[in-house]
């Protein structure tokens, strides 16, 4: 009957296990108390090698809405042909306005361009020895800036086919130079964010391997008596994700004090006086693969670390 009662009373396996989950994060909260600036400079640490990958691809993203965002940046031009009276130019630009994807669509006339060509160019005196004027009427098409490229250039494709419309052409040279030269950058931070990852590794791998070498007695001790390596490894594991998010906290700290201050003196450097939209900020796909690859990177550090450390550490 006693024993009957001694079994009834001991908790069941679910409960044990949140038992011993409990007391390892209570042993690794105290360590990083006990080692507080030991643990604070490893933070800034990982936190600074997270912020610098973080922070690159922020302003690619940047320059990137800045380059959609540029006062004519993005505008197709539909020449239409000789043919084709002003009454129905202008109602063929109210239909195109109205499609999907299409934010405005003005109609200029042929006098119009000749006196806007007059105007901003050094041959307008030329134009007046011409018995015709040679400017066909155009209409300036803005595309949603929102529309991913190929969806901008299949509209294009389809304006360019309409009876009216002799030649269609998108304003976007130099447009397309900026996010050649983005790709590049994007690589280029693919390459330092790898780099990066291999110095948190060391940072948190040096880190546990200092602890454990203080607790090198304790743990032998622990496997004295019988302790499994999931037992002693537990609370190392718990310091590991602790590492990784405080250093993850810090980097997020980190790109948005630099975005809050690089973000006004770039728009001037460039001749905007602000951003559509307001300023770039991370945003919640960002937030989260930060968190993700700092715990994951802690975590995964420190269990390949702790699985090393204690094959090195046994009982003589």
């Amino acid at each position: 009957m006693t024993s009957a009662k001694r079994v009834a009373d001991q908790p069941n396996w679910l409960v044990r296990t949140l038992q011993d989950h409990r007391r390892a994060i209570a042993d690794a909260g105290r360590r990083l108390r006990a080692h507080f600036f030991g643990t604070l400079l490893t933070a800034f640490v990982i936190g600074v090698t997270l912020a610098l990958p973080a922070a690159l691809d922020g302003v690619v993203r940047s320059f990137g809405t800045i380059g959609y965002s540029w006062e004519g940046a993005y505008q197709a031009s539909l020449f239409l042909r000789k043919s084709v009276d002003p009454a129905r130019g202008q109602q063929l630009a109210v239909e195109i306005a109205q499609k999907p994807g299409v934010v405005s669509a003005h109609y200029i006339s042929r006098e119009q361009a000749l006196a806007e060509f007059k105007a901003h160019s050094n041959y307008g005196s030329a134009l007046d020895l011409l018995a015709d004027n040679p400017l066909p009427a155009v209409i300036a098409v803005t595309p949603d800036r929102k529309l991913p490229r190929d969806e901008v250039n299949a509209l294009l494709a389809g304006l360019a086919k309409l009876p009216e419309v002799d030649m269609a052409k998108l304003d976007q040279k130099w447009l397309d130079r900026l996010y050649s030269l983005l790709a590049f950058v994007q690589r280029v931070v693919g390459v330092i964010a790898g780099l990066l990852a291999v110095s948190v590794i060391l940072v948190i791998a040096n880190t546990i391997r200092l602890d454990i070498e203080n607790r090198r007695e304790e743990i032998l001790v622990l496997k004295q008596v019988g302790a499994t390596s999931a037992f002693i490894r537990r609370p190392l594991l718990y310091l590991g994700f602790c590492y990784g998010l405080l250093g993850s906290l810090v980097a997020v700290g980190l790109v948005s004090a630099g975005m809050q201050l690089l973000t006004a003196p770039a728009l001037q450097l460039i001749g905007l006086g602000s951003l559509p939209g307001g300023m770039i900020g991370l945003d919640r796909r960002e937030l989260a693969a930060i968190f993700a690859v700092g715990i994951a990177l802690g975590w995964a550090t420190t269990f390949l670390t702790v699985g090393r450390q204690l094959r090195r550490i046994e009982p003589r």
